[in-house]
């Protein structure tokens, strides 16, 4: 009420009264039937693999050509998936099914082989026999009457490994012994490490061991727990305790993919499945600015003023939904922003872009020229009895496009001609979860909610988790529509397994603290082991007024994170940097000069993460998962290959300790070489955070004269380094070149060479060399 105001409340409360009465019905399950596979009976061979007959089920079980496993029971195949970029790669004709010991079945392929028992115990080990992962015999709860049967399967991997994924968790990036919830969730307002599950959730696996790295993907979009816990070496009578992963799902396939290999492999495979990341334009790669309550469009141009006039590098503004006419979406208050496109084009010429906020949902009043396009097109999700599933959210009461159905996802596309007619660069997809406003229950629609499902009908059971993903889907296709010659520009609050062909992702509400400034790191790592590499944090917080020491150390995490941005909610305190003072300005000026003179090397790694699946910023074992200590090394990050960076997540902190990797590496502001594996102490004031660089390491900079440079840190003596270049080619489609060079010591000298298959040359760019 205090909120809402009485109408509003009581219609709140209305609708969450509703939903639960909707949903009751299917919270009373009735009696169960449990299953279990039973023996195995029998096999049909395929090629990649085959099918395994038990007496109560059947496995089928394939490997690609690339190493990749698929297992699927009672006839769950591939396709149709929400994650998969297109078909399922092509089984390897050289995989050959047959009998293995103790009436079980093998596949043998180059790359892993799969082990059959004949209880129905899947087994991936690697190529020499080193057991990676066991998943045991599913068992599963059938209702009587009928209806979605619940499963559960439970699988066993190495004492030592350690676990990561499952989405955009805030207490990570390790991911303790526990139970994780695999249902998009708003947190209602701001979260921080103990908040569990948010908005991003994703049934993916990342388990780091001794004997190798894997991926697990359970293709299951329905509510689900993950449970896990880690083994323990020499437990109990000197034998070792593996540890576990627990999978329960309310219902839908029980069918699941295993990628093995190096991390770099597995992104590179699982990339190669769900898709290649969708590569953002290269002004999205500069500092951007957001805030919720700008007020009009005066407060916007005070602010960009603001960061010209103190020379600050500014690439784009955000407009939250306060810029709406009464929060509609696809409409603008001419009161406040009485000429929007002019605004843009103003701004454009500065070398600022506008990026809007787009919420799903449609405000059900008759007459709304939106709504009733979509009434009539029957975009709208309905309920079992056809009539349309309505919510509080900020319009007021609304309605909810179906973004499962193909031709809502077209018209919903097309709908973004307004938003480019306006001026704006990209958008920014909120509250599609999507998000109720409730005073109680769930902040979703009923789980009865009727969906299309591209065809196949079905509920909200399976809908929900894909949503915001189908939302992004819509929201790029339509953008690559009305302008083809531009790469679209877009990120999501919400999203699944596959999100990263069409855009990034971002926190969301973080809570405004230190707690919330760990876990800004915890996502973006989490999140792009999941195969979504752009991403960052609401730098400062959400909510609340930051102290100009945490707001200074979280902006100085956000310059190394892939995007850059500022944001805070309506009546939280101001996010400019020159409104904590004098110092911290100052020292806000230094990291945002870093991180424009790195801009090509943010470039190339974001060209790479689309050619190859590897994140921009990786876990400090992306090269060595072999490292232990390394496993457990959560504070720290490597961006790219080249750099290490040790943020600081501690108040009052001014040294901080450095776990490095294997190698020599150089602090980058003394210069000072270290060599690993070992942990150094380095000092942290406050105007830097700890940043090293990999002996050898070729770095694409910002040259003096605005043009390409390249950074090289000597390599180590009798060693050699090199980098990757990709030049910016502009924001359209235009193919890139990945340039090879390489670094060695002669006699004494730093040598720089480009490497090209005719063998190498100079350089041919401007060269300075640090660490020597």
């Amino acid at each position: 009420m205090r909120v809402f105001g009485a109408v509003r409340g009581l219609r709140a409360a209305r609708t969450a009264w509703g939903r639960w009465r909707a949903d009751a019905a299917l919270s009373a399950r009735g009696a169960e039937r449990a299953r279990v596979p039973g023996r195995a009976e029998g096999a049909e061979p395929a090629p990649g693999g085959g099918t395994v007959r038990f007496a109560r089920s059947s496995l089928r079980v394939s490997v690609s050509a690339g190493g990749t496993v698929f297992w699927g029971w009672d006839g769950a195949e591939p396709e149709p998936s929400y994650a998969l970029a297109g078909k399922a790669p092509e089984p390897d004709p050289r995989a050959v099914l047959e009998p293995d010991t103790d009436g079980g079945w093998r596949i043998v392929s180059e790359r892993v082989t799969v082990a059959v028992s004949r209880h129905g115990a899947v087994e991936i080990r690697t190529p020499g026999g080193v057991m990676l992962r066991r998943d045991l015999p599913p068992r599963w709860w059938e209702p009587v009457g009928g209806g979605p049967a619940r499963w559960a399967q439970r699988a066993e991997v190495p004492a030592d490994a350690r676990f990561f994924g499952l989405g955009g968790r805030s207490a990570g990036p390790r991911l303790r012994d526990g139970a994780y919830r695999l249902w998009n969730t708003d947190p209602k307002g701001r979260f921080g490490p103990g908040d569990d599950p948010l908005y991003f959730t994703m049934p993916v696996q990342y388990v780091v061991a001794d004997a190798g790295t894997h991926l697990a993907f359970h293709d299951n979009t329905w509510d689900g727990l993950v449970t896990l816990a880690e083994g323990e070496e020499g437990a109990g009578s000197g034998h070792d305790r593996p540890g576990t992963v627990e999978v329960r799902m309310e219902g839908g396939p029980l069918r699941c993919w295993v990628v093995v290999g190096t991390p770099a492999r597995v992104a590179h495979n699982w990339a190669a499945l769900t898709g290649a990341p969708a590569l953002p334009p290269a002004w999205a790669l500069g500092p951007q600015h957001a805030r919720w309550g700008f007020g009009d469009a005066a407060e916007v141009r005070r602010v960009v003023a603001g960061y010209r006039e103190r020379g600050l590098p500014l690439s784009a503004v955000h407009l939250d939904i306060d810029h709406y006419d009464r929060h509609r979406v696809f409409t603008v208050d001419r009161e406040r922003f009485p000429d929007l496109p002019g605004l843009a084009r103003e701004l454009r010429e500065q070398g600022v872009r506008l990026v809007s906020i787009v919420d799903p949902a449609v405000v059900a009043e008759p007459g709304d020229p939106l709504y009733e396009e979509g009434r009539t097109a029957g975009a709208f999700v309905r309920d079992a009895r056809g009539r349309e599933v309505r919510g509080e959210v900020w319009p007021g009461e609304c309605v909810f496009p179906d973004f499962t159905d193909p031709a809502v996802r077209e018209w919903w596309g097309g709908l973004y001609e307004e938003r480019l007619g306006q001026g704006f660069s990209g958008v920014w997809h909120d509250m599609n979860e999507p998000a109720l406003l409730t005073p109680f229950g769930e902040p979703t629609l009923p789980r009865s909610a009727r969906h299309a499902l591209d065809g196949r009908g079905g509920d909200h059971r399976e809908a929900h988790n894909v949503y915001g993903l189908l939302m992004a889907r819509a929201g790029y296709e339509g953008l690559r529509r009305l302008r083809p010659g531009e790469r679209p520009f877009l990120f999501t609050r919400a999203g699944w397994a596959g999100a990263q062909r069409y855009g990034g992702t971002w926190s969301g509400d973080v809570a405004t603290g230190w707690p919330g400034l760990r876990a800004s790191l915890s996502l973006v790592l989490g999140l792009g082991l999941c195969g979504v590499p752009y991403s960052g944090p609401d730098v400062g917080g959400f909510d609340g007024s930051p102290s100009p020491e945490l707001f200074l150390r979280w902006f100085q995490l956000g310059a190394w994170l892939p995007l850059f941005r500022t944001h805070s909610a309506l009546g939280a305190g101001r996010r400019e940097p020159w409104e904590f003072g004098p110092e911290v300005l100052e020292h806000a000026r230094v990291a945002l000069a870093e991180r424009e003179r790195l801009r090509p090397y943010f470039l190339t790694l974001a060209r790479l993460a689309r050619m190859t699946g590897a994140p921009y910023v990786r876990p400090v074992w992306w090269g060595a998962p072999e490292d232990r200590a390394l496993r457990d090394c959560e504070d720290a990050f490597l961006l790219g290959d080249g750099l290490l960076v040790a943020p600081v997540l501690h108040r009052g902190a001014d040294r901080r300790a450095v776990r490095l990797p294997r190698g020599r590496w150089y602090d980058t502001a003394t210069g000072e070489a270290y060599e690993g594996p070992g942990q150094v102490l380095l000092d942290a004031p406050l105007g830097r955070v700890p940043v090293l660089a990999r002996a050898g390491a070729v770095l694409p900079v910002a040259g003096g004269d605005g043009g390409l440079a390249l950074e090289v840190w000597a390599p180590a003596p009798g060693r050699t380094g090199g980098g990757l270049v990709v030049r910016d080619t502009g924001d359209g489609w235009e193919p890139a070149e990945i340039e090879r060079y390489q670094s060695r010591l002669v006699e004494g000298r730093v040598v720089v060479e480009r490497v090209t298959e005719e063998g190498t040359s100079e350089a041919g760019l401007p060269v300075r060399v640090r660490g020597v």
